[in-house]
């Protein structure tokens, strides 16, 4: 049994606004990839702080691992950015410092990775336990300048 719907009176609002809204866009592609990699990275300095405290080859393994994902998000976020310029999204001013603060983390954890493929706890104590500190600490720093640039730089200073 079917029934019937009747449309018996229509009312239009005359105030209601048409015009189509704009989405606004989210955060860029490439900045959540540089978190991701950030992430992969200050994970691989913990693991080789627990090496560091407790030699298991397990620990050292973690580390490599970490690592290697970082550098294939960075490579990834590095291609979301061109992607990103190219289709003229907005990207926050200055990008400068985060691009080389972001380019010498890329490279110490590449540096970092090859010490790391060495045998042995001379693979961890101590240059890849000081490598991996050190991009911790030019991610930090790349993001405090980045912060803080990007605040004088809204408020007009």
């Amino acid at each position: 049994m079917q029934q019937h719907a009747t449309i018996t009176e229509a009312t239009f609002m005359g105030d209601a606004n048409l015009r189509p809204t704009r989405k606004r866009r989210g955060r860029p592609i490439h900045k959540i990839l540089v978190s991701f990699s950030a992430a992969y990275f200050t994970g691989a300095l913990v693991t080789d702080l627990v090496y560091w405290q407790m030699p298991d080859v397990l620990w050292e393994r973690f580390s490599i691992w970490l690592i290697a994902a970082g550098l294939v998000m960075a490579g990834l976020a590095t291609i979301a950015y061109a992607i990103d310029l190219a289709g003229r999204r907005r990207i926050d001013r200055p990008a400068w410092p985060r691009a080389v603060g972001y380019a010498l983390a890329v490279l110490l954890a590449l540096i970092n990775a090859f010490v790391h493929s060495r045998d042995g706890y001379t693979a961890v104590v101590p240059t890849g336990l000081m490598l991996s500190g050190l991009v911790v600490v030019v991610l930090l720093v790349t993001a405090s300048v980045a912060a803080a640039l990007a605040n004088r730089h809204r408020i007009g200073g």
